[in-house]
């Protein structure tokens, strides 16, 4: 997964609706309906939320009868997730505001 493709899912996901369609659709396929009781929006809205879901590849979508039923797509959610994972940070000095440690860097010059 690439930076770009990531960078779209997270802006896919600071919605909290979208984001909560997501843990929803974790549990398994779901029809819009239930979606739509659930979140208690009206069909436009879902269907807005679900084209940005779709647009990153994070949601697919089939049609029964009048219905659409969503579902994760998994590879694409556990690429993510693994993307995510894969970022390592370090806690600086400067994390904790007890420590007076320098912050470690020879270029800073910072007292903290």
């Amino acid at each position: 997964m690439t930076r770009e493709e990531a960078a779209d899912i997270c802006k896919a996901l600071s919605d909290s609706n979208r984001l909560r369609i997501v843990e929803m659709l974790t549990k398994g396929e779901l029809c819009a309906c239930e979606l739509n009781d659930e979140l208690n929006i009206t069909q436009p809205t879902l269907s807005h939320h679900m084209k940005i879901l779709g647009a990153c590849q994070l949601v697919s979508a089939r049609k029964d009868g009048k219905w659409m039923h969503y579902s994760l797509n998994c590879p694409r959610f556990r690429e993510f997730k693994e993307f995510i994972g894969s970022l390592e940070y370090v806690c600086s000095p400067s994390d904790d505001p007890d420590s007076d440690k320098p912050c470690g860097k020879k270029s800073c010059g910072c007292k903290k």
